[in-house]
């Protein structure tokens, strides 16, 4: 055995030098890219070039050069430019509760291996609880990721809600849930992970908002019915990932209530406008849901991947999974600081480190200060793409989301599509800016998400004109 290695490895002297050389590094990044001085916001390669080059570097780079040609090859969310996928600019000190999570490691699945965390996220699901306004029979826990959170509450749902065990005895009918046709694709993920199969997921049309179109919700519910499907959940998305619509949560509490069936709220995105004094009532009927998701690392500055997933009896969290570990867990329904019990994935980084130390620092103002400028940012997008007659906007946006579209003059349909898909590819490879495109209704749009709390009007503006510029060249 090399001992020498492992010693080197653990080497406080190494690390030491190596932290003091990347946060510096780091530090230089973020205030580069703040300010906008980097040219680029993202330094576009194909993924060919992308693999042939990481795996030469690992035979033939320079160690020290790692950290800087990662900085180099990866897209810059501080960036003002970066308009593009709905992920966080980091509060920059989260970076360092995301070192001591990794330092300590603690697993998180049952309380000795993760005392603090343990505790730490129990205050901060309580809080998140309390600002949704649920009472104090609520409950809740962290997991990695909306995607998983979904899927968990789903199985919560299900638990709740059908009679039959189907968790230990499979199932015996079909089941179904009602979700709108603009819900994120995780939600249909979910639902055939569960078996519910392709007619298990029923998809509410949209209204000309983008939004779930309520009426419908009654004739969609009975036909489900009369082909034998028993509907057990309705997810309300807060917002749709495309177009950034809130769906009208309080109408689909109220059928939920009817119809005696969970009430899930997909706030992934936007479920912290509950902190935003000015946009909170957009969600309005949220405190009705069983259950309620909400990214960290979308509109609460914090790294990927931390997701507070929140249900309004505590109780419906601990039962969702039904199998027993004896060496691990003890029967008390009640031992919340057991995360293994609750989560899906058991092991867990300590995530609520980033929540609270934001909390603790900043307090609810900050989530406050951020959705609503994001979201003010984003009307005044939308007034300025209406005042340019080069540009189509494709709803309103009730978001920090906007989709919208180069119109030109005398151009088909079809033509507009084209145009559009190659300005996106354009304005990704010239890097300058980073923004992504959707198709709504077999229209193709571009598409941003305000994600940066540095990007002004300036920057927007300077956007649009870009991409006149890159238009007028592919039509001459």
């Amino acid at each position: 055995m090399d001992q020498a290695l492992l010693e080197k490895v653990f080497s406080t002297k190494d690390f030491k030098e190596w932290g003091n050389m990347i946060i510096t590094e780091l530090s230089v990044h973020l205030k580069n890219t703040t300010q906008g001085h980097n040219p680029k916001t993202i330094n576009w390669n194909t993924p060919e070039k992308e693999f042939a080059f990481w795996n030469d570097f690992l035979e033939n780079g320079k160690e020290q050069d790692f950290f800087e040609e990662v900085l180099k090859r990866t897209t810059h969310t501080h960036h003002p430019n970066y308009v593009g996928h709905q992920v966080a600019a980091t509060a920059p000190l989260t970076a360092l509760t995301a070192m001591v999570s990794a330092i300590l490691n603690n697993g998180m699945a049952v309380y000795e291996m993760g005392m603090a965390p343990s505790a730490i996220e129990q205050v901060v699901t309580d809080k998140i609880c309390h600002k949704i306004g649920y009472d104090e029979h609520s409950g809740g826990f962290l997991t990695s990721g909306g995607t998983l959170a979904n899927l968990t509450a789903l199985l919560s749902a299900r638990k709740a809600k059908v009679v039959h065990d189907v968790w230990n005895q499979g199932h015996n009918g079909p089941l179904g849930i009602m979700v709108s046709e603009e819900a994120h694709y995780c939600v249909d993920r979910a639902a055939k992970i569960m078996g519910l199969g392709t007619k298990g997921i029923i998809k509410i049309p949209s209204d000309n908002n983008y939004s779930m179109d309520v009426t419908q919700l009654e004739s969609y519910f009975n036909n489900a019915k009369s082909e034998g499907i028993e509907i057990f959940a309705i997810v309300g998305s807060a917002p749709s990932t495309a177009t950034g619509s809130y769906d009208k949560l309080h109408t689909i509490a109220k059928f939920a209530k009817v119809k005696n069936i969970w009430f899930h709220v997909d706030g992934a995105h936007g479920g912290a406008a509950i902190y935003s004094k000015k946009y909170k009532s957009i969600l309005e009927g949220i405190k009705e849901a069983d259950s309620v998701v909400i990214d960290g690392h979308k509109m609460m500055l914090m790294p990927t991947i931390t997701t507070a997933l929140l249900f309004k009896n505590k109780r419906h969290a601990q039962h969702t999974f039904s199998q027993k570990a004896d060496y691990l867990l003890d029967e008390n329904e009640n031992d919340w600081f057991n995360s293994g019990k609750k989560t899906f994935e058991c092991t867990k980084s300590m995530m609520s480190l980033h929540w609270y130390l934001l909390f603790k620092l900043y307090g609810e103002a900050l989530f406050d200060a951020f959705v609503t400028r994001q979201y003010d940012l984003a009307q005044e997008f939308a007034r300025m793409l209406q005042e340019h007659n080069d540009f189509e906007l494709a709803v309103r946006p009730m978001s920090n989301i906007v989709c919208f579209r180069y119109v030109g003059d005398q151009l088909e349909p079809g033509q507009l599509n084209d145009l559009n898909i190659k300005i996106r590819q354009t304005l990704l490879e010239d890097g300058a800016f980073y923004l992504v495109q959707t198709k709504l209704k077999g229209v193709h749009y571009l598409r941003t998400s305000l994600m940066n709390p540095f990007t002004t009007r300036v920057h927007l503006s300077q956007l649009l004109e870009k991409i006149k510029h890159v238009a007028l060249l592919a039509i001459s």
